[in-house]
């Protein structure tokens, strides 16, 4: 690893971290000891650094906000690229083209100045653009599938191409990528539909009024936990049927205030937040005889 850093630095690919704490880029603010976090100036570099990477064979992970990821509380001894500088914003008319380390809430509230509809639900999603594409992030019925026209991505090849919609396999929570880890998301093109910019700012001020009032914002979390199950009452809804909301584990809770959120209520390990995860899939699969789908990934745990 050290031979790898020295390069990264000698070809100047961009700002290095060494040694970090995961608690300070998650949202659950748990996660161990990072050997590295390396933030690539721009797509060239990126390459380059893959190059490296491929080099020294080394593995590697993504990493955006932290929003939808549990670390486990062990050193990370693989390589965390942030793409927090492929920032870059274009919107003409209605297309609007972002980089992979965009704030998605703040291109919400960019896309409502434009006088632009489709990216209300987005407005309290704590993640970036390339997060959101990854995931298929949605929220109210909608999600990046309706609106993404094409993403610009890394093949492992070390190429840039473009695929489009239609080869992005959007489904509920789900995407090409997550089938194809090793292609790296470098910029999505969006294509919204013109509104009312009041209309737009009231519905996106009316649904953080509500997550205000459902949702435990005050707490660390990573949203919700469980994907909804088919033909059946929403995750929250069955967890707390069972009577598991409030339940503890260490620093671990399920919300009061939705049951759907495992919340860090303070020095939560990350061992807590996945014991009480496990848990709630067990209880539940016991019964309704469905095992609830985690929508967070577990990095580390092997």
């Amino acid at each position: 690893m050290k031979e790898f850093l020295n390069e990264v630095e000698k070809q100047n690919i961009g700002k290095i971290e060494s040694d970090v704490f995961l608690s300070n880029y998650t949202t659950y603010k748990v996660g161990g000891l990072a050997s590295c976090i390396i933030y690539p100036k721009n797509i060239d570099k990126l390459v380059d650094l893959t190059k490296l990477i491929k080099k020294y064979q080394l593995k590697y992970k993504i990493l955006g906000k932290g929003s939808n990821l549990l670390f486990s509380d062990r050193k990370y001894e693989d390589v965390l690229i942030s793409l927090s500088n492929l920032n870059h914003l274009e919107i003409i008319n209605n297309k609007i083209t972002v980089g992979a380390g965009y704030s998605l809430m703040r291109l919400s509230r960019d896309a409502m100045k434009k006088s632009l509809t489709g990216l209300e639900f987005a407005a309290g999603i704590p993640g970036t653009i390339g997060g959101a594409v990854f995931m298929n992030a949605g929220a109210y019925k909608s999600d990046m599938g309706y609106i993404v026209a094409s993403v610009k991505v890394l093949t492992p090849d070390l190429r840039i191409i473009e695929l489009t919609n239609s080869e992005l396999d959007f489904h509920y929570r789900s995407s090409f990528f997550q089938k194809h880890k090793d292609y790296i998301i470098l910029e999505a093109t969006l294509r919204l539909k013109y509104g009312k910019k009041k209309a737009i700012e009231e519905v996106m001020d009316e649904r953080k009024k509500r997550r205000v009032e459902t949702q435990p914002l005050d707490f660390p979390s990573a949203g919700s936990v469980f994907r909804n199950p088919e033909n059946m009452p929403a995750a929250g809804k069955l967890i707390e049927d069972v009577g598991l909301k409030g339940l503890t584990k260490g620093g671990a809770q399920i919300s009061t205030k939705h049951a759907n959120f495992i919340i860090n209520a303070g020095g939560a390990s990350a061992d807590d937040i996945k014991s009480l995860i496990e848990f709630v899939q067990q209880t539940i699969e016991e019964h309704y005889k469905v095992k609830l789908k985690v929508e967070q990934e577990f990095v580390n745990w092997e």
